[in-house]
């Protein structure tokens, strides 16, 4: 019975992922414990090119141990021949209840938080390796120095994926 419901959970599995035809690029990186502010999660890629536009997003995965209705995020987006385009960006977590946002039926939530390509469309200046680095920025509320290690983030990702057709 357990190799049954073990064999479901693969083939369900396999077949969701290989049905995400607008996947381009999709990675995650394991958070150890906690999120050290000094802590830099690099994820590399080629560009797919540059002649369409892309959706590019941050994926954060956060279990019922993350203590802030938002988060900052460093993100660092470096281009082929050199050039760096650094973005302080901010996301929220949670409503105004306190209940945590993005998908999940456990108490792990995965948020897909846009990074370019939602107000202007998106393209890869050039061909290339491209690296993406993200760093997180939070602080507390009246305090100057930032929070040295995060709580409740278990996992960073991020993906590339084609516009969805309409």
């Amino acid at each position: 019975m357990r190799n049954k419901v073990i064999l479901s959970f693969f083939s369900i599995s396999i077949t969701l992922f290989s049905c995400d035809k607008n996947r381009v690029f999709d990675s995650y990186a394991t958070v150890p414990k906690k999120w050290h502010k000094d802590s830099v999660i690099t994820f590399t890629f080629h560009a797919p090119d540059t002649i369409h536009h892309y959706n590019l997003f941050i994926n954060l995965r956060n279990t019922s141990d993350y203590k802030y209705n938002n988060i900052y995020l460093i993100a660092a987006l470096k281009l082929p021949h050199g050039k760096t385009i650094i973005d302080t960006l901010q996301y929220e977590m949670a409503n105004k209840k306190g209940e945590f946002l993005g998908t999940g039926f456990s108490d792990v939530k995965e948020n897909k938080l846009w990074y370019k390509g939602h107000d202007t469309p998106f393209k890869f200046q050039e061909n290339g390796e491209y690296e993406v680095q993200l760093q997180q920025a939070m602080r507390e509320n009246g305090k100057v120095n930032g929070i040295v290690n995060l709580d409740g983030i278990s996992d960073v990702g991020f993906r590339v994926e084609k516009p969805q057709e309409k």
